[in-house]
This record gives structure tokens, sequence and C-alpha cells, in this order.
């Protein structure tokens, strides 16, 4: 079975409330899932890509999370200006953006 996207960005756009702990959301979730689809479109990378929001990835406390499918790649910290470093990077060279990847999961 063929796969609908070639590559699939989700990013966390969870919004805490009555919590001291940090949320995705609260730090521009939203906002990166419009750049994510302004780049893609921009760049017309021909595959096809979606990006859309997500719930909960469960490491809010890292920053803005972003996932990507189908290698598992995690982005903590993401801001805005590294969206175009990403969607170049990792979409259309298949290269890691080491400084905002996950380099070990968090303990609970």
């Amino acid at each position: 079975m063929n796969p609908i996207f070639d590559i699939h960005i989700f990013v966390c756009t969870n919004q805490r409330t009555g919590n001291d702990k940090l949320s995705c959301g609260e730090a521009h979730g939203l906002e990166l899932v419009g750049e994510f689809k302004k780049q893609l479109k921009d760049l017309n990378i021909g595959l096809k890509v979606r990006a859309n929001k997500s719930g909960c990835l469960g490491i809010c406390d890292l920053g803005p999370t972003v996932a990507i499918y189908p290698e598992g790649t995690f982005y903590v910290g993401v801001q805005k200006h590294d969206v175009k470093e990403i969607v170049e990077a990792h979409v259309i060279h298949k290269t890691v953006v080491q400084r905002l990847v996950l380099d070990k999961w968090p303990k609970n």
C-alpha cells in the first residue's frame, strides 16, 4: 500500500490551561503550522507533503515540538525562523537539523 503523503509534518498545538507547565500551542504552534504550509507552497518541492496541527506530542517542556514522518524525527524549541531551514534541510535534502533535533526522550 502506498502512503498518501511522502512526508507528514505534525506541529503540536496543544493548549494547556490552568497549569504551570509550558505547552506548544502557547508558544506559537499555530503560527508554525502556517509557516510550514507557506514554505512548502513557496518552495514547490514536488513531493506529497502535509503539515498539520497535532495534539500533545508528550514533550511540552522542550518548547514547540514538530514531528516528521515517516522518519519519526522530533524537533524541539522550533521557532518560525527555523521552519525554512527544516523544510530545505530535512524535507528536500533528507538531512536532520541537528541543533533542533530531540536527542533523548526526557524522563517523566
